[in-house]
């Protein structure tokens, strides 16, 4: 079918047939590959405080972390052998993650907390061109974590990062 339907428009456009695609656009969880899984599974759980949401000892931890969506901790060798081999060198994933927070003071606080349960700090809280502040911090696996607030008011932005939506999501 070429090109994915972009707009509402375009989707009533072609009728039923073509809105029973396979796979919308979401994600149901982001699995990380991590050398030690005991030392993944202290960082997020011990550290940070998250909630395993399920979890196989030695194997695998699944965490929730949103609505509808786990992070998977399971074993950079497994999972590279289950998805063909993704990883040539010893470094992370070229990736980010994002936690998003409903102001700027809040984002060189919760880069000191990630600090304290044993995150390595990349780059300190810095106010961006763009208006926004972040930083950004290294889990015990390299990945990248960047911790932001957003003052975004961009339609189809602003409901996931901007600062409403995070203080919403944070109670």
């Amino acid at each position: 079918m070429g090109r994915p339907l972009t707009t509402a428009a375009e989707t009533a456009a072609v009728g039923p047939s073509a809105q029973n695609v396979a796979m919308d656009a979401s994600m149901s969880m982001l699995t990380l590959g991590v050398r030690d899984l005991a030392a993944a599974r202290r960082f997020y759980v011990d550290g940070l405080g998250w909630k395993p949401a399920a979890e196989v000892p030695g194997d695998v931890v699944f965490l929730n972390v949103g609505p509808a969506l786990l992070l998977g901790l399971w074993s950079r060798d497994s999972l590279s052998a289950e998805a063909g081999g993704l990883y040539l060198g010893d470094q992370a994933a070229p990736i980010s993650l994002a936690h998003m927070l409903p102001d700027a003071e809040s984002v060189g606080r919760v880069l000191d907390e990630a600090v304290a349960a044993g995150a390595t700090l990349i780059a300190p809280a810095t106010e961006r061109d763009w208006g926004g502040v972040t930083g950004y911090f290294a889990d015990p696996d390299g990945y990248r974590w960047e911790v932001a607030w957003n003052p975004t008011a961009m339609p189809g932005m602003v409901e996931v990062l901007g600062p409403e939506a995070a203080r919403q999501r944070l109670g």
